[in-house]
């Protein structure tokens, strides 16, 4: 079975001033794990880290996935997890600041688990 698969790592700015709503945040999904893996099934996600980063312009969030193709945005879930993991995207993520998708040049997946994701 041919699976189809979409990695990547992106790099967000965090609005100026949010940064210990930021630290709420991710403790918010770090203290919920067992709800927020959950979530994962639906939007085909089988990998997804938030890195955090200090810079001299500011703080930033790199999100690393991979991610299958055909799941539930994010956006469309119902579940209370995604719905505060959006506010908090909405309030700490500076969208005037345009992301920066790195690209993947070598993806390194075993067939031992890739064969798991379905």
């Amino acid at each position: 079975m041919l699976i189809t698969i979409k990695t990547e790592l992106t790099r967000f700015k965090v609005k100026a001033g949010k940064e210990a709503k930021v630290e709420e945040w991710l403790r918010f999904l770090n203290d919920n794990m067992h709800e927020t893996l959950l979530t994962l099934e639906n939007e085909k996600m089988y990998v997804e880290v938030i890195f955090k980063e200090q810079k001299a312009e500011g703080e930033f969030l790199y999100w690393f996935s991979v991610q299958g193709t055909g799941g539930q945005s994010v956006e469309s879930s119902d579940s209370r997890i995604d719905k505060k993991h959006i506010e908090y995207w909405n309030e700490c993520i500076d969208e005037s600041t345009k992301p920066i998708d790195l690209d993947p040049k070598v993806v390194m997946i075993p067939d031992k688990i890739m064969n798991n994701m379905n």
